[in-house]
């Protein structure tokens, strides 16, 4: 048997990380939940992503829309943000964490806030929240039209480079 990192990015073997979770160990925080179940999206381990959903949260997720998204996305890498909460004597947890994917060759983002629950004494996801990408700023001054062009030809830049 071959050995593979796992691709939740923790640099330990697959087999002795997240494929140990997504096949029944409980995991034992919030944040060993969020990288098996970005492991699963890699993998294709649809059932795992559904069965670690809160129970009142199972029906609200389209198994079909899961499935497309982990097959037809090329899974690039987890990056844990912070954890809250989440342990041995805690009832919930948020891990912010962003997944790195591209999707028709498009690289992508998925930055997000989860909420983590204990159900029957186990870790599953409850819900998350996007969190929304910064708008661009630029960072140097605008070039007005009647500013002399930067290209250095003397010129208006409405009557230069800015044509």
């Amino acid at each position: 048997m071959s050995e593979t990192i796992c691709p939740c990015g923790s640099g330990k073997n697959y087999a002795d990380c997240c494929e140990k979770v997504i096949h029944g160990t409980p995991a034992e925080t919030p944040e060993a939940l969020m990288r098996a179940r970005y492991s699963a999206y890699v993998k294709g381990e649809i059932d795992f992503i559904i069965n670690s959903l809160h129970s009142s949260q199972r029906d609200n997720n389209d198994r079909e829309e899961i499935r497309r998204w982990s097959q037809n996305s090329e899974w690039s890498g987890l990056e844990i943000i912070r954890t809250e909460k989440g342990g041995p004597d805690d009832d919930t947890g948020i891990v912010e964490f962003i997944a790195r994917y591209r999707d028709r060759n498009i690289p992508m983002e998925h930055h997000e806030i989860a909420e983590f629950r204990r159900e029957k004494g186990e870790w599953v996801f409850y819900d998350g929240e996007l969190v929304p990408q910064a708008p661009y700023v630029r960072q140097e001054a605008k070039i007005g039209r009647n500013d002399p062009c930067p290209c250095g030809s003397g010129k208006k830049y409405k009557k230069c480079c800015g044509k």
